[in-house]
């Protein structure tokens, strides 16, 4: 994607533009982002998807005065029948798993790398429906669907921005309203991170919410830390070496702190070992249930893909790809695999193909390295065959 065309999704500017000068900093309000915008999805259907038990789903209800209700899925099918008629709200997470033609939804967000790109959430309200105004740790673009959402946009916020009690919902003890809009279908707004924000339903109303990856400093150094310790040995520790003897021994001097600085260093400095660690962690399946392999030999796999089978990513699979050195880094579903460089085009195709087929797989089905690696996706489970 050209960096420098306009684009219609952020009103006519380029995402070159939009990067600089809105990507967690500010707001961006967009009229018809997607024009003429119908969701593929309906009311029923959403509502639907809130009964099996695979999908993350949540109802949110107001009570007048008292604070607001959570309900979790998945929900029995008398559950939306008893609900009131106003001031309620369901959420249904990673739609875009569910339904293809959701996910196809994300193809307009290509200028922002894939990797980044958490799910799409579609939350329907009844009129008056809200989750109260709240604040978000990432970037969101919120693309309305169906009817009228009225957004009151607020001040930046952190953690310690006061909340109201509450132990499953966290909504807003203070909102400074600063700026408000109705959007219609097709309006999208972006939201940077720790914005304070409150959408209220004019009536009934659909959106769609196109949230980002963004893993705390917390995450990090928990998960990369954890990440690494699978490779240290036990004989790998604080060692202090030629050191000087001390005037009082109860005293922690700063020489001991720039040996363990060292010893920290030179592991946490590992270009390699992070790049490994965070191409895994940012690829792994927000649902890693549903990526389930199937074990075949690799000479029936070649045989189907020769008479015509069609190979297709797992709806939860997520994949990503990096160059180290001449090689190459493949990261499929929280896993990661170097290979030789010469299969960089065959990555790409991978990562970024509707469909692989004897066709665009071309000479990669006479190359080993290549037969492997595909046969390796699909007992993994990122790949399948497209069902008849």
């Amino acid at each position: 994607m050209n960096p420098d065309i306009p684009l219609q999704l952020l009103g006519g500017i380029t995402a070159r533009e939009f990067l600089r000068d809105y990507w967690q900093k500010k707001p961006l309000l967009i009229r018809q982002a997607i024009p003429d915008f119908e969701s593929p999805i309906d009311a029923d259907e959403l509502a639907g998807l809130a009964l099996e038990e695979e999908v993350e789903s949540r109802l949110v209800i107001e009570h007048g005065e008292r604070p607001w209700e959570l309900r979790r899925g998945p929900f029995a099918e008398d559950a939306f029948s008893t609900l009131p008629e106003r001031e309620w709200t369901l959420l249904v997470q990673a739609v875009d798993q569910f339904v293809p033609e959701v996910a196809e939804l994300l193809e307009h967000f290509r200028f922002l790398p894939s990797w980044r790109i958490d799910d799409v959430m579609i939350s329907f309200a009844a009129p008056g429906g809200s989750v109260g105004p709240h604040f978000d740790n990432y970037d969101v673009f919120l693309l309305q669907a169906q009817g009228k959402r009225n957004w009151k946009i607020g001040q930046m916020c952190n953690s310690e921005s006061p909340l109201l009690p509450h132990a499953d919902l966290r909504i807003l003890a203070e909102f400074e309203q600063s700026e408000e809009w109705v959007l219609e279908p097709g309006d999208m707004l972006y939201l940077p991170p720790r914005l304070a924000h409150f959408g209220i339903a004019e009536d009934d109303c659909m959106t769609y919410s196109v949230g980002f990856r963004a893993p705390s400093a917390a995450e990090v150094l928990t998960h990369f830390t954890d990440f690494l310790s699978q490779y240290l040995t036990d004989e790998e520790r604080y060692t202090d070496a030629d050191a000087q003897p001390v005037s009082d021994p109860h005293q922690i001097q700063g020489d001991a702190l720039d040996r363990l600085k060292s010893l920290l260093a030179e592991h946490m400095s590992d270009e390699r070992m992070l790049l490994t660690w965070f191409g895994q962690f940012m690829t792994e399946p927000r649902y890693p249930e549903m990526v389930a392999g199937e074990d075949l030999a690799e000479e029936d796999f070649i045989s189907s893909l020769e008479d015509g089978a069609i190979l297709v990513r797992n709806p939860s699979a997520r994949m990503a790809w990096s160059e180290v050195d001449d090689d190459v880094l493949l990261f499929a579903s929280g896993q990661s695999r170097y290979l030789p460089g010469k299969l960089r085009e065959l990555l790409k195709l991978v990562c970024s193909a509707d469909a692989l087929h004897s066709e665009n797989l071309g000479a990669w089905l006479a190359d080993e390295d290549g037969r492997d690696l595909l046969c390796e996706l699909v007992k993994q489970g990122s790949l399948g065959f497209a069902d008849e």
